[in-house]
């Protein structure tokens, strides 16, 4: 079962890394699939009662590949964790197939409690590099999660998460586009819904002083007017200029 897991891991691996260019290659350069190597093993250990064995050898892989994974932790097939360095994936963390993970991702957990406490991704997720994924959520299938976001709450399927905390800025994917997307971020831009959010207020503000500087030309029109006398006879303008700027009626 192993040798399965190595076959299929270091297949997909020269699948989504364009830099692999021999079996042999990803087999003796990449931490990623040795972290894996490690944790199978763990894994392994933990299921049959020997949690000491098992955390020890989680420990080994992390001094040796800068990867921390639980041995109690559940992982899919043919995941693929690029340049691995910082990555840490907690006790109860559900890990899907054919996912990816960059270097720094966190997939952590928010609370002391026993019980489920990790995030759960599912197949095809792809998490950028310095993500952190945090609390008992749920990861949609073929989501995106861009390079250093937060991620507090569940994420649908097939959107792109961005910011902090993560914001959804992309639609679903067609089922035509290409599942794979390098630090889950696709080629074309990106737009900021912080920059969004700016420019519609700054609408809002816009229409507000038209609004404002229109109520202010009636009102001065109209003050306009009451100031202004309306001479009724050519004797009887000058008394009505006076009773006018005195303020009384005439």
């Amino acid at each position: 079962m192993l040798f399965k897991h190595l076959r299929e891991d270091v297949a997909s691996i020269r699948q989504r890394d364009p830099a692999a260019h021999s079996w042999l290659e990803v087999i003796l350069c990449y931490p990623g699939l040795h972290a894996l190597l490690f944790y199978r093993v763990a894994n392994i250990c933990w299921r049959r009662g020997f949690n000491v064995l098992g955390r020890f050898l989680s420990h080994v892989g992390k001094v040796f590949t800068g990867i921390e994974i639980h041995p109690a932790a559940q992982i899919g097939e043919r995941l693929f964790i690029d340049h691995g360095t910082g990555v840490v994936i907690g006790e109860t963390a559900v890990v899907g197939n054919d996912v990816t993970l960059y270097h720094g991702v966190t997939l952590g957990g928010t609370s002391l409690h026993p019980g489920k406490r990790h995030p759960t991704l599912e197949n095809g997720v792809i998490v950028g590099s310095g993500a952190q994924v945090l609390g008992p959520i749920t990861v949609g299938q073929g989501a995106r999660i861009g390079a250093n976001a937060v991620v507090l709450t569940d994420v649908p399927p097939g959107v792109t998460m961005v910011g902090v905390p993560a914001r959804m800025v992309m639609r679903r994917r067609k089922p035509d586009e290409a599942a794979f997307c390098a630090y889950g971020l696709p080629d074309e831009d990106l737009p900021d819904p912080v920059a969004r959010a700016i420019d519609a207020l700054r609408g809002q503000v816009t229409a507000l002083m038209e609004r404002v500087a229109e109520l202010e030309g009636e009102r001065d029109g109209g003050a306009e007017d009451v100031r202004t006398p309306r001479v009724v006879s050519e004797g009887g303008g000058q008394g009505l200029e006076r009773q006018a700027a005195s303020g009384r009626q005439p």
